[in-house]
């Protein structure tokens, strides 16, 4: 198995994920355009700053995974020849490290936000509450949908990694 390969082809995929939070981010920012171009409502209207706020922050998380990928493919050849065991098992302790996080903050952190959220519309009537919960609720919901996916591409990342690790042993 060329882990090489594995760690390359690992960060391109995650590159191309992160274009799911760029995409995801336009679209926020296209609403809000809607927002304060067609919104009559009150409501309609509230919603112009959660939306704005929300497709931001997608846009920077995007662009931030997506250039920190690209710059990690140039950086594992060169770590990886240096030494490849030390190589390997950095990259054992950083998904190590990624998964417990994902554990920590898309298991407990994000649906504890979707419940304060939710509890936001249903006991504050104003419309900038009421537009704050559903955008909150709209954005763990893309975070938690794309984040699945990456956890599941760093879950098979690390059992490919702890394939390596015991070759490198034996």
């Amino acid at each position: 198995m060329d882990i090489l390969k594995t760690a390359t082809d690992w960060a391109k995929t995650e590159a191309f994920a992160s274009t799911y939070f760029i995409l995801f981010g336009v679209m926020f920012v296209v609403a809000t355009i809607g927002f304060w171009q067609f919104g009559k409502t009150e409501l309609a209207k509230a919603y112009i700053f959660p939306t704005l706020i929300a497709g931001t922050f997608l846009l920077v998380v995007g662009l931030g995974l997506f250039f920190t990928n690209k710059s990690r493919i140039s950086s594992f050849e060169t770590a990886y020849n240096t030494d490849a065991p030390a190589f390997v098992q950095s990259e054992i302790d950083r998904a190590d490290k990624t998964l417990n996080e994902y554990k920590t903050i898309a298991l407990t952190v994000f649906p504890i936000v979707v419940i304060v959220a939710a509890l936001l519309i249903i006991f504050v009537d104003t419309p900038l509450w009421r537009a704050i919960g559903i955008t909150t609720i709209a954005l763990m919901t893309v975070i938690m949908l794309v984040d699945s996916n990456a956890n599941a591409r760093h879950e098979n990342y690390k059992e490919q990694l702890l394939l390596v690790e015991k070759d490198l042993k034996n």
